[in-house]
């Protein structure tokens, strides 16, 4: 008998088929981890995507911040406004690095990738999963920018490591959510022309009414309801608990994020389907299935 083969370095690299029998819930780890490496992949070939993204926080920062600090017009506790300012521009560049995530997987359904997907045992919350968190991970890269440009202008943020890495948890469960959020809306609107407009019509409304920008009490009542449910401001609440020290239920914060991420995951899930049998992604999953059938 021939002695069997040892496998090569970039064989060890491949990850290996779930066994026939496992449980579904089984290979949600497995699944989302490998569909997150697949995401990172990307990132990786292209960079000039996250080069041109870190552009705008910039902009935010040096031009808004360094303006509206000079003219003291919005109350900010004591603190310099770009000190306030900070935190919320943090949540806003992971926030519109996230809401258009549902553009890519239309464009994997276009593709074939996705019915591909969808006839294989991987459970199809991990779908979502593994892109969430592949959003978060561009948004740890809008930390790092907004950190190196805070230093650069002087502002007084905690860079205790404890407190980073509650950051980096906050910003993750922050962009997984209006990462799922917009791949429910792809399961809605089906095409990337509607998701382009539905996604451009929630992000200006979820960024000015939340804390982003101006202390809740300064804005109108019924703003004010709405930030209570707004996700961002929880998100951009817990970030300034975390940098700038300010009072904040980081449990209540972490919990609202957490549930948010939940519901998203779960909604975006039962969209699936829907999305795959789009205008052009019927005909490719039944034919996918028969193939398979045949075989």
């Amino acid at each position: 008998m021939a002695p069997a083969e040892l496998p090569t370095g970039s064989d060890r690299d491949i990850p290996q088929p779930p066994r026939l029998g496992t449980p579904s819930w089984a290979l949600l780890p497995q699944s989302v981890g490998a569909l997150c490496l697949a995401e990172i992949q990307k990132m990786r070939h292209d960079w000039t995507e996250l080069a041109t993204r870190a552009l705008q926080p910039v902009l935010w920062l040096v031009i808004f911040g360094e303006t509206f600090t000079r003219l003291h017009a919005i109350p900010s506790g004591g603190r310099p406004y770009l000190d306030f300012l900070a935190p919320g521009i943090l949540a806003q560049s992971a926030l519109f690095v996230a809401i258009f995530y549902g553009i890519h997987i239309i464009w994997e359904r276009d593709a074939g990738i996705l019915p591909r997907l969808l006839v294989t045992p991987i459970p199809r919350p991990a779908l979502i999963l593994g892109k969430a968190f592949a959003a978060g991970i561009r948004g740890i890269s809008q930390v790092i920018v907004v950190f190196c440009v805070s230093l650069i202008l002087g502002v007084s943020l905690n860079f205790n490591p404890l407190h980073i890495l509650g950051t980096i948890v906050i910003v993750v469960l922050g962009a997984g959510f209006f990462a799922s959020l917009s791949m429910t809306l792809a399961g809605l609107a089906l095409s990337r022309d509607r998701l382009m407009g539905l996604g451009q019509a929630i992000t200006m409304p979820l960024f000015f009414a939340s804390n982003a920008l101006y202390p809740v009490k300064v804005m109108p009542g019924w703003v004010q309801v709405l930030t209570k449910v707004n996700p961002l401001s929880y998100e951009v609440n817990a970030l300034r608990g975390l940098l700038i020290g300010t009072r904040a239920p980081l449990l209540e914060d972490f919990a609202v994020l957490l549930v948010a991420l939940v519901v998203g995951v779960t909604a975006a899930s039962a969209l699936l389907k829907r999305l795959v049998r789009g205008p052009t992604g019927s005909k490719g999953l039944r034919g996918l299935r028969a193939r398979r059938a045949r075989a």
